[in-house]
């Protein structure tokens, strides 16, 4: 049944002359109640706010006087009115409300024509049960377009900003005004410095993260890869603060570096996450690629690192593994202490007695060049890579006789 029909359409050959006049004191109402709609000082705005109350009281007379029965009209243009506020920035919850306030101001002003033409009880029932409809329709239609032009808006940002993620990683570079050109368009204020983390997946790889606004995300890459503006500063963008969003998954921050070198962070969080899944890096939740750079550069060239790891420790290679890798442990342990047993002792957790056992051997196998400077830092290097513990077959060769463990428990219980 149409509510409509039930009100005397002498309501609305009395309104219509007015409608101008309720339209300037509805507005001013949303205006003041509402301070996302007050600008009083732009003259074309507050014309835009009364030419829509108008048409929303037009069509309201319209419908009483049977020139406007459907509401039709009134959805098409409370959805077009819904998709511009979202165009002006404006929330749901914003156009709501000044809508619910129109609305009451509206009704004030019904209540006192329904009085100057006396109208009886049952025809301001029907006039409330119309009003109310209009409002209804009115409010779900201009909810219907604001919701369909956010999420049109949602999807149309998010291709511009993987469009600008493609840029930042693009090979050769881009322009700084492509950058900053697409950065605008896609709403991402320009940071001066940023860094990127790698994301390992956790076989759920369409799942969202919970994001700070700022950040960029691509799930689909491989590695998964976030970039962080400005990660040193505080704030919700700030890297440790994701480390909440990131969890079940292993993640590797790369360094923060200005944003013309972004490839740079990336290059060293993808290799930070390869080495974690190998178990070089801690393997579980997010680390920081600064906390380990030492780690990182002697990764980052791997066949050149192992090259050099057989040339060095050469004299280790005949030495059965178990033996082997005490040595080269101790070893390690030894150069790290500047030369020092007790502090090589100290490292490994055993007896100085042990220390000089072991070292007497390592004497006897590399001579005098664990007293030079270039050849220490060279074995260094080799075994902090872990290269000793498993020299390639060709390399192998029997122990000298000097090499082999003393039989002596006077000297060592190391064996």
């Amino acid at each position: 049944m149409d509510p409509f029909a039930f009100v005397p359409h002498r309501l609305a050959d009395f309104l219509r002359p007015h409608l101008d006049d309720i339209a300037v004191e509805v507005a001013r109402e949303v205006q003041f109640q509402v301070p996302e709609y007050a600008r009083p000082a732009d003259d074309a705005y507050v014309r835009t706010i009364r030419a829509g109350v108008n048409q929303a009281l037009t069509l309201f007379v319209d419908r009483i006087a049977g020139v406007g029965r459907s509401g039709e009209r009134v959805v098409h243009t409370y959805q077009e009115i819904g998709r511009g506020e979202v165009g002006e920035g404006r929330g749901l919850e914003v156009l709501q409300a000044a809508l619910r306030l129109g609305g009451r101001a509206a009704w004030r002003r019904m209540m006192k024509a329904a009085d100057e033409l006396e109208l009886d009880s049952g025809e301001v029932a029907a006039l409330a049960d119309a009003a109310f409809t209009h409002m209804h329709e009115i409010m779900q239609a201009a909810t219907e377009g604001h919701t369909e032009a956010r999420l049109r808006s949602i999807g149309e940002l998010q291709r511009r900003r993987k469009r600008l993620l493609d840029l930042l990683f693009a090979d050769p570079p881009p322009s700084a005004e492509a950058v900053e050109e697409l950065a605008r368009a896609a709403r991402w204020p320009m940071p001066q410095r940023v860094a990127v983390i790698a994301v390992g997946g956790t076989g759920q790889e369409s799942d969202e993260l919970l994001l700070p606004a700022g950040v960029l995300t691509d799930l689909t890459a491989r590695p998964a890869r976030l970039v962080i503006p400005d990660p040193d500063t505080t704030g919700p963008s700030h890297g440790r603060a994701l480390a909440p969003a990131l969890q079940g998954r292993s993640a590797a921050v790369g360094p923060t570096v200005p944003l013309a070198q972004i490839t740079d962070s990336l290059r060293w969080a993808a290799r930070a996450l390869s080495l974690m899944r190998r178990g070089v890096l801690p393997g579980e939740g997010v680390i920081r690629c600064a906390d380990h750079l030492s780690t990182l550069l002697l990764y980052a060239d791997e066949p050149l690192v192992r090259a050099l790891s057989h040339r060095v420790l050469a004299p280790l290679a005949g030495i059965p593994a178990p033996q082997r890798d005490r040595l080269a442990e101790t070893l390690l342990a030894w150069l790290q202490s500047e030369s020092s047993v007790g502090g090589t002792a100290q490292r490994l957790h055993i007896h100085p007695q042990t220390v000089r056992y072991r070292m007497r051997q390592l004497e006897k196998l590399f001579g005098e060049t664990l007293q030079d400077s270039e050849t220490r830092f060279e074995l260094e290097v080799a075994l902090r890579a872990g290269a000793a513990s498993g020299p390639p077959r060709e390399h192998t060769r029997p122990a000298p006789e000097s090499a082999r463990p003393s039989a002596s428990p006077s000297r060592s219980t190391d064996g």
